[in-house]
């Protein structure tokens, strides 16, 4: 009698359980979706945040010819490249006078919010017989107009002649006892003050590789001692007949 009047109650309704079962499920759903964005979002605003750097100190070894490259992955200015392997170029870049990678404590200055102190080098394989201070005599004496114009540290300036095609560039020379002298070029004018290292050098380094490094030109006043960081730092991650 009790179950007969349960069935004529016009405000009892029975759910089908497949009904609960699929609601189950959404609401499951819905929950591992939310944990999904919240682990994502974190991952995202940690890589936006890192606008393509790393603070990852593994150190990877790179292959270049006959040399090998053993460099922290926070020195590795891209990302595809900060990976074990054989490479036809390598660019890093780094902290001056520190000479370390990107951290949570170098953010500053890699996003250039303080003073340039960010150096590039990038490692390829050699394509010139002579490196940039022994291209001085044979080709670059020929282009520059003489005199020159005292530079930072030491240095002579010399402006391109108009037919050399180094257009908007300077030449920094400084003579070096019983050397080839210091050679870099700089850009000028409007295009170096929209650059964060309008200045580059390149050196032999290695078995048959040319380092270039480029760099900000306040930091020729001090070139013998930025030159010297440039070379202990390359003698402590690259080596030669592996």
């Amino acid at each position: 009698m009790r179950q007969a009047n349960i069935a004529e109650s016009p405000d009892f309704e029975v759910v089908d359980s497949t009904l609960m079962k699929r609601v189950f499920y959404i609401f499951a759903a819905l929950a591992l979706l939310s944990v999904a964005i919240s682990v994502g979002g974190k991952w995202l605003g940690r890589s936006i945040a890192m606008a393509g750097y790393t603070d990852d100190t593994t150190v990877r070894r790179i292959v270049m010819g006959n040399n090998l490259i053993s460099v922290p992955a926070n020195f590795i200015r891209f990302d595809q490249a900060r990976r074990d392997g054989i490479a036809s170029r390598l660019d890093l870049y780094l902290r001056y006078p520190e000479m370390d990678g990107y951290s949570a404590a170098a953010r500053d200055d890699f996003n250039h919010t303080t003073t340039r102190k960010i150096i590039f080098l990038s490692f390829e394989p050699r394509m010139m017989s002579r490196d940039m201070s022994g291209r001085f005599a044979p080709i670059y004496s020929a282009l520059i107009k003489r005199p020159g114009t005292p530079g930072p540290g030491g240095t002579t300036v010399y402006a391109f002649s108009e037919k050399s095609g180094y257009l908007n560039e300077v030449l920094a020379v400084a003579e070096r006892p019983g050397k080839d002298p210091f050679v870099a070029r700089c850009l000028s004018g409007p295009s170096a003050e929209e650059s964060l290292a309008p200045c580059e050098r390149d050196i032999q380094v290695g078995d048959e590789l040319s380092l270039t490094y480029r760099f900000p030109r306040e930091l020729l006043a001090n070139w013998p001692a930025l030159d010297a960081a440039i070379a202990a730092k390359v003698a402590s991650i690259l080596k030669t007949g592996h």
